[in-house]
């Protein structure tokens, strides 16, 4: 299914080639794109515009699990950006959960310091905070990974977890929501998208149990609707997202018709948006989705499929390089806010070129390059090719 883009109306140029209605001196009288500056209210959450930071692990962490220096300024210069909400990726709940060495640590107050420091950045540059806990599951960076199932994962067999461990990994989540709350942050999102372990237990491809967690659909979204209630039972009000793989583009994976029923339950169970999201790391991969990746707004279908089950906000991404492809998706109501990853990584200044109509300054990032996953998959941190010679040689020094 193709994008079914808005009618989008001829716009003035302004004396610098820029695409809007401009004033006298130059400057831009309203926005270019309305729909992408307008406000919106999650749970009590004031956003001032619809553009979010989707989550990207860029292996920026310390090994010891804390914030370094240049994770510390690349969620500063993000949140510097003008995005209305800023992800934070993939902070483990257990080091047996963990996956990869650079990834930042939510399991144990011994880490609320650094990560009260990333929410205290964040918050300073006028943007709200939020934080991603997550157990990687059968992808664990660990010497005994866990899963729902004993599913060969690249070469390993994980082992399958037992009621008792599930009840434990239940309270590892609401222990770290616990912590994102303390440390300053505004919003938690549960992981639940990459083939993670909380949508392992939903995909019928890595879910064989033959309990009350295995199954039929409804017994497989048992764990992550589990998760949230507890989530929330220890957090309060506190709003807590979710991060939703759609659709694994696996033949014997989760598909749409079964994810849509995880996307109505979570939202009659008070989650406060879904991020959605196609593939795993045993899809993305595969020719034909390396294809399908290459297209702009490849993941939008997915979106607009999960807003039509879920009365929830709904976060589309997936290569929105363009400020008028991100204001078509709105004004066609195909979700309610957008999330930038690495548009916003490769081009800070894409809200601000956006504002100004000057969608012809965006720096993209090019369908055909893909270093930045290149160097995490080999354990390096990510840099673009795209970015100045100095800004690199920078980055990298702080990196040391």
């Amino acid at each position: 299914m193709g994008i079914v883009p808005a009618r989008i109306l001829p716009l003035p140029i302004g004396p610098k080639g820029q695409i809007g209605a401009a004033t006298k001196g130059g400057s831009m009288q309203h926005p270019v794109y309305p729909n992408l500056f307008k406000s919106i209210t999650i749970k009590g959450i004031r956003l001032k515009n619809r553009i979010t930071m989707a989550p990207l692990y860029l292996g920026y962490a310390a090994d010891s699990g804390r914030v370094s220096p240049l994770l510390l300024h690349h969620y500063k210069l993000m949140a510097q950006s003008g995005a209305a909400m800023i992800v934070v990726e993939n902070a483990c709940i257990s080091i047996g959960g963990s996956g990869a060495q650079r990834t930042l640590r939510c399991d144990h107050n011994r880490y609320l310091g650094s990560l009260e420091q990333l929410a205290d950045t964040i918050k300073k540059q006028k943007a709200r905070a939020a934080l991603q806990i997550n157990h990687a599951g059968r992808y664990a960076h660990a010497p005994s990974p866990v899963a729902p199932s004993a599913v060969e994962t690249f070469g390993r067999i994980p082992k399958a977890l037992t009621r008792r461990e599930i009840r434990t990994i239940r309270k590892q989540y609401a222990n770290a929501a616990k912590r994102a709350k303390a440390a300053g942050f505004d919003l938690v999102e549960l992981h639940g998208g990459t083939g993670y372990l909380l949508a392992q237990f939903v995909s019928p491809r890595t879910n064989k149990r033959r309990d009350v967690y295995g199954g039929p659909i409804e017994n497989r979204i048992r764990f992550p609707l589990e998760v949230l209630k507890e989530v929330k039972d220890t957090v309060g009000n506190f709003p807590v997202g979710y991060r939703f793989l759609a659709d694994e583009w696996l033949p014997d994976g989760l598909k749409l018709p079964e994810a849509s029923v995880l996307a109505r339950a979570l939202s009659k169970n008070g989650i406060a948006y879904i991020s959605t999201m196609g593939g795993t790391y045993e899809s993305f991969f595969l020719p034909d989705v390396v294809e399908k990746s290459k297209k702009p707004g490849y993941m939008v279908p997915l979106a607009a499929s999960v807003k039509k089950q879920a009365n929830v906000p709904i976060i589309a991404a997936g290569r929105l390089s363009t400020p008028r492809r991100a204001e078509s998706i709105l004004k066609g109501k195909q979700a309610d806010l957008i999330g930038l990853a690495r548009p916003l990584w490769v081009d800070p200044d894409w809200v601000r070129k956006a504002r100004n109509g000057q969608d012809g300054r965006i720096v993209k990032c090019s369908p055909k390059c893909n270093a930045c996953m290149e160097l995490v998959m080999r354990g390096k941190p990510a840099f673009c090719p795209r970015w100045t010679k100095e800004k690199r040689v920078s980055l990298k020094e702080m990196f040391q």
